[in-house]
């Protein structure tokens, strides 16, 4: 099949939606209220929040929640066909994705800028509050430390990647100290010389191995892991508009127009989609997720379609920058549909190589001689990847995890367009530095983020730490979340714990639609609730569903071999731990809707 009609059908589906379903839900259920004061301008102190132009916070909030998420989970998920996660990605990020995103960062705004854990004590329960800062953390910490171990795995030994990234740290200071000290509100002028060098760093960064320059960028894990380490504590501490948010900005700029140039590269070149609409893998014994298409489709595709790690970004770092409600919707909804255009594509990219290469770079060598029957069985007969891996010049077969088969496709879809035949190779380590770079955006945030939470929490004990504000509580927090995540990639051990990612991830999103339900129906909008309880009970069924078969069958077999057992006690004590959280705070929370809905307990009134 032929890829333009997916990309038509889902850019016809965002559009309609954003329209008309997003601008109802933003007047109706919401009632965004330009006129109301934001936490950024009632709260300003020039560190944690700073009102801040709306495309400078959609830069910032896109690059914060699109992580490896939207790139990786679809490349993985083409193992059950193509159209079970184009369907879920479409549906997903409109009546679950957007709705969570946007009903978060609205309840953040209105609760000056507070954590989910924070709005979670406010609106249902003490008890709620204190559970979800601990499932929070956790999965903060999980998440920080497989991402980062991404980047560090994607940088080590790559001068180039290497030399581009660490090019965007000066850039951003330049930026942030012009847009917001020097030329204040001068966003274009700060653009412009802000893309032109990163732009020459992309051009000319593909000529530092080889040159004098290659040992100055060129690191082993142990050194990348503390070289990233030390850049997530600068991004946590020094005030968010002069390195956190010009560099998310910045970004952005780069994620969106490269995405964009797949897009232009789908159109032009049309595609054609090699594997099939479905494969047998539906029903189970896949080599890359062995679990069945339920629930597995929907905790490996998580950013594309709704990600818990969203709600944290929507009730941590942005609604403290947010200049005005009217652009609640253009950034919460408006970076959502842009995910999932990001992850659609990701899946064509992967989608259009042949069946066979795309098992061969996925599935470790020794798993793929006992597969190869089954694929054969499928019809899956002809390769290329000797072709590929000449062209990329470099070994791609058992390259698993998803990145490389993605800068493949990515490679293939560019190299096809006139002209650029030749340039095969640059365009594979171009998308490998792309991905990093993707993904770094997340860490950073995640740890300010991750900093906030554990300031709120230990302001219950210790009130000064309760100010963001207040510098030897930043400085201690910031030490805690940035050592917790990089302990775990140093060590090595994060590979221990990474497994149940996709599980708590998914299970944080339904933790923070129990909030946001709860948000509505507490301000006497009831019978609106239905935005946010359709994806709840959604998501929070298939997610559960994912979490009692992983313990049945992955962590409870694995409790009883010695060479896995510690990994087994680790996973199946923390997503214990997380479905915990879950269920407590959907106990506490359901009595509280009937109590509001029977007029037991008072409706809030917001003015």
């Amino acid at each position: 099949m032929n890829a333009m009609p997916l990309v038509i059908a889902a850019l016809a589906v965002f559009a309609l939606a954003y329209r008309f379903y997003f601008s109802f839900i933003a007047a109706k259920i919401l009632m965004i209220n330009e006129t109301r004061i934001t936490p950024s301008n009632r709260l300003y102190d020039g560190q944690n929040y700073q009102p801040t132009n709306k495309w400078i916070l959609f830069g910032h909030h896109f690059a914060a929640i699109a992580g490896a998420g939207p790139l990786v989970g679809p490349v993985l998920a083409v193992q059950f066909g193509y159209f079970p996660g184009f369907l879920w990605m479409v549906v997903g990020a409109v009546m679950a994705g957007s709705v969570h995103d946007i009903v978060i960062l609205t309840a953040s705004t209105r609760h000056d800028g507070k954590s989910l854990a924070e709005i979670a004590r406010t609106e249902i329960s003490k008890l709620s509050g204190g559970i979800s800062s601990l499932a929070i953390l956790i999965i903060l910490i999980i998440a920080m430390a497989g991402l980062g171990l991404v980047v560090v795995n994607s940088l080590s030994e790559s001068s180039w990647g290497t030399f581009t990234i660490a090019a965007t740290i000066p850039i951003a200071l330049i930026m942030g100290v012009w847009m917001f000290k020097i030329r204040k509100g001068k966003t274009t002028e700060a653009t412009i010389f802000g893309v032109a060098l990163l732009s020459l760093a992309v051009i000319y960064g593909r000529y530092i191995p080889g040159s004098s320059f290659a040992s100055w960028f060129t690191f082993d894990h142990k050194s990348l892991t503390i070289l990233l380490a030390s850049y997530g504590f600068l991004a946590s501490v020094l005030p968010v508009w002069l390195l956190l948010a010009p560099r998310d900005y910045l970004s952005s700029i780069m994620k969106i127009a490269v995405i964009a140039l797949l897009a232009v590269g789908v159109i032009v070149i049309a595609p054609d989609l090699k594997m099939p609409a479905f494969t047998s893998f539906i029903h189970g014994g896949g080599p890359i997720i062995p679990g069945t298409l339920f629930p597995y489709l929907f905790i490996t595709i998580a950013c594309g379609a709704i990600s818990g790690f969203h709600s944290l970004v929507s009730s941590g770092t942005t609604p403290k920058m947010l200049m005005s409600e009217k652009d609640i919707k253009p950034i919460a909804v408006g970076a959502m549909l842009v995910e999932g255009m990001v992850s659609i594509l990701a899946l064509i990219a992967a989608a259009s190589l042949l069946p066979l290469d795309y098992f061969i770079i996925n599935v470790a060598p020794e798993k793929l001689q006992a597969v190869l029957p089954a694929l054969h069985a499928m019809g899956f007969h002809d390769s290329n990847i000797q072709e590929l891996s000449k062209e990329v010049g470099e070994k791609i077969v058992g390259r698993t995890g998803g990145a490389v088969s993605l800068a493949v496709g990515m490679a293939q879809i560019f190299s096809s367009i006139g002209g650029l035949k030749s340039l095969m190779s640059y365009w594979y380590h171009f998308a490998i530095m792309f991905e990093a770079l993707f993904i770094l955006t997340t860490i950073d945030a995640g740890t300010r983020i991750g900093r906030f939470v554990l300031q709120e929490t230990l302001g219950k004990f210790y009130k000064p730490f309760a100010r963001t504000n207040w510098l030897p509580g930043n400085l201690i927090a910031s030490g805690f979340i940035v050592f917790a995540w990089g302990y775990f990639i140093y060590s090595g051990s994060v590979s221990t714990i990474w497994p149940m990612f996709g599980t708590a991830n998914q299970l944080l999103a339904t933790i923070a639609l129990v909030v946001g339900t709860t948000y509505i129906i507490n301000r006497g909008r009831a019978k609106y609730a239905w935005i946010t309880i359709i994806p709840l009970v959604f998501v929070g069924i298939t997610t559960l569903t994912a979490a009692f078969e992983n313990i049945t069958n992955i962590y409870w077999p694995q409790m009883f071999v010695d060479k896995t057992q510690v990994q087994g006690i680790i996973n199946f004590i923390l997503t214990l731990i997380i479905i915990f959280c879950v269920f407590t705070i959907i106990f506490n929370a359901i009595p509280k809707w009937i109590a509001v809905i029977k007029g037991k307990l008072p409706i809030i009134k917001e003015t």
